[in-house]
């Protein structure tokens, strides 16, 4: 294999599928990046065996030079490599010894590689399932829905986004039982209703792959395909029951804030600095519309509080919210004003933008912390 590229495009491109290559691993090979020569564009391919990307990439081959049509090369050298260089012509050559040689005009680089014939092939979708959607929807969705997630290992199922698709609309859902996010979108739909739960990791590469052009998602039982344009990551489901999520949502909620989203992001962020490193507790006063937030950390003698103006109907409460925990819900809501919906300061409260995007509806929900000043 023979072949000249940009190297500021080679780089992208290896950046991108290098998500998907494990730092350590038993088998050697799944450290590589595996080259494979297709008609005029080079395609690459990584994975751990539970996550692959695949992204394919336009260069120049010289088709008289005699070599094997797929190598598997070290990633993490021709990464350095590559980061190290500035952007300029590179010429990639792999004979059939695995010998690999980039050359630059400033220099020449050699590694050996492992045969492409070794590097284990990628799961087949039966594609039982399909979804059509706007790269852009689909990316947007990733990043509103990903910071929930849970990382606790001993509940495998919240470390995914569950997905719901229906005929009508579907529902995107994450959860790490402080914080809940659910989104539907009523232009993504299936023919038939399929529930399946997408690992994040997944999804955060797909992320990173995907364009503002249409893309697919095929399912079956075992798998998620996401074909975006010049790449697709394949990933294994979590194969785990969600747990039921609609038990958490309270519907009868007689206090109702509104409030200006920047305001009082802004606001929580400053009063919490000064909130207990251990708890992270602010304590939010509901009166009038007048919002007060504070916190206090003993330990340090410090305190701070903080008034916002607001709309807010109901009888007065005091609540309490982790900081960071509600840092993360408000920096996540891309509206102007924002609905607090609340009934009891042991209950959750359900935070949703004032005016919904169309074709969308997004709520966002967040779990009080225990207060000593509760009625």
């Amino acid at each position: 294999m023979k072949f000249t590229a940009s190297s500021a495009d080679l780089l992208k491109a290896l950046t991108t599928v290098g998500g998907a290559v494990p730092t350590k691993s038993t088998l050697p090979v799944l450290e590589c990046i595996l080259f494979t020569q297709e008609e005029g564009r080079l395609k690459l391919t990584a994975t751990d065996l539970e996550i692959s990307i695949v992204q394919s990439l336009p260069v120049h081959f010289d088709a008289a030079f005699p070599g094997r049509s797929r190598i598997a090369v070290p990633a993490k050298r021709l990464l350095d490599t590559l980061r190290a260089l500035p952007s300029l012509p590179i010429s990639f050559t792999a004979d059939e010894e695995f010998h690999i040689t980039l050359k630059t005009d400033q220099g020449v680089y050699k590694m050996v590689g492992f045969d492409g014939a070794d590097y284990p092939a990628l799961p087949e979708i039966s594609h039982k399932h399909t979804i059509e959607l706007a790269g852009a929807v689909l990316r947007r969705a990733i990043q509103i829905a990903s910071f929930a997630v849970s990382k606790d290992a001993l509940r495998p199922a919240m470390m995914g986004i569950y997905f719901q698709v229906k005929p009508e609309n579907s529902r995107m859902v994450s959860t790490d039982g402080h914080r809940l996010v659910r989104l539907t979108m009523d232009d993504v739909t299936s023919e038939q209703p399929k529930n399946f739960i997408v690992p994040e990791k997944a999804l955060a590469l797909a992320a990173r792959v995907v364009g503002d052009e249409a893309c697919t998602i095929a399912v079956d039982d075992s798998y998620a395909a996401f074909d975006l344009g010049t790449g697709q990551v394949l990933t294994r489901l979590v194969d785990e029951n969600y747990p039921n999520y609609e038990a958490v949502i309270p519907i009868e909620n007689d206090r109702r804030l509104v409030i200006n989203r920047d305001a009082m992001l802004a606001a929580v962020k400053r009063v919490g600095l000064y909130s207990s490193s251990m708890t992270n507790q602010i304590r939010l006063s509901l009166d009038a519309n007048r919002l007060e937030i504070s916190a206090e950390d003993i330990e340090r003698s410090s305190e701070a509080r903080e008034t916002v103006l607001c709309e807010y109907s109901g009888d007065p409460m005091v609540i309490g919210f982790n900081a960071i925990y509600l840092t993360d819900v408000l920096g996540h809501i891309a509206a102007d004003d924002i609905v607090f919906e609340l009934s009891t300061p042991n209950r959750a409260g359900i935070v949703t933008p004032l005016e919904q995007r169309e074709g969308e509806d997004l709520l966002m929900l967040i779990m009080p912390v225990m207060l000593n000043t509760y009625a």
